[in-house]
């Protein structure tokens, strides 16, 4: 499973970008792809339309991950580790749904998930630049 970060979201409906061409290589090749509800939040913050909601979704097949107590608890356990750091609060609750789930984290943000890594997180290698002459119109 692959937990995406809100950037993988939002990037995906930016075409040509690095995140929409990982995002959707992922998902054409069957992966797992799930958002933790913190990311969710984030995203469905926008701005974005009913459309961009749906598109989003519908790539989720593993859905919208909870955020219960043992996320919580590997949360605070992320953030007392790494220095108490409250910039780095709402990034210790993403990583910790991926933690939890056992899932690899996506991110374009490498340098904030970066003090995780040592504490367990899998952090995926960030996305590469697409080729001009491989990107596609559109998303939709």
């Amino acid at each position: 499973m692959i937990a995406l970060d809100t950037n993988y979201l939002i990037n995906a409906l930016v075409p040509g970008s690095p995140e929409a061409a990982a995002l959707f290589a992922w998902h054409r090749n069957g992966e797992m792809l799930a958002a933790p509800s913190v990311v969710w939040y984030e995203f469905l913050c926008g701005p974005v339309s009913v459309r961009e909601i749906e598109l989003i979704r519908a790539l989720l097949r593993g859905g919208v991950m909870t955020y219960g107590e043992p996320e919580a608890t590997e949360a605070a356990r992320l953030f007392n580790a790494t220095g108490r750091s409250r910039r780095l609060r709402v990034d210790a609750m993403i990583a910790a749904c991926a933690l939890v789930s056992g899932a690899g984290l996506a991110t374009s943000n490498q340098a904030d998930f970066q003090a995780f890594v040592p504490h367990g997180l899998n952090l995926l290698p960030p996305p590469q630049p697409v080729p001009a002459a491989n990107r596609p119109d559109d998303i939709g």
